[in-house]
């Protein structure tokens, strides 16, 4: 797989964004897929999505995502980047949330009151397949 040239793209109906090889921030608003407006701002030290206003995604440092899905009980994607990237998704507030990578069950956790569900991974150019499904 390689970056999101495009910023953000429909793939197979899949959302695909982000670039974390530019230096320079990219962003794009306005993005209609499936009735929803969706805004990426994107470079090598942060990726953020938001759908309708809402945050949904925020990786740090900057990553790109591959065949990103969420409905209310599941999201899943493939990520790719440099290095060990925090990444926060705001859900359900004070839900728990079960969390697979590479389908291995990693854990399960809380949100936080705020919705906000955050965790680590290490990533490289080869994607890694990250699931998180409502417990």
């Amino acid at each position: 797989m390689s970056v999101v040239n495009e910023i953000l793209k429909v793939e197979n109906n899949y959302l695909c964004f982000g670039n974390y090889l530019v230096t320079e921030k990219q962003k794009l608003e306005n993005f209609d897929f499936n009735g929803d407006k969706y805004k990426v701002k994107t470079h090598n030290e942060i990726t953020r999505l938001e759908k309708n206003g809402k945050m949904i995604l925020e990786t740090v440092p900057g990553c790109t995502i591959h065949k990103f899905s969420m409905n209310e009980n599941e999201i899943s994607f493939e990520a790719e980047g440099f290095e060990n990237t925090q990444i926060t998704l705001e859900l359900e507030q004070n839900q728990n949330y079960k969390l697979k990578i590479d389908d291995v069950v990693i854990s399960t956790s809380k949100s936080n009151p705020f919705g906000k569900f955050s965790f680590s991974i290490t990533l490289t150019s080869s994607p890694r397949f990250v699931e998180i499904k409502k417990a």
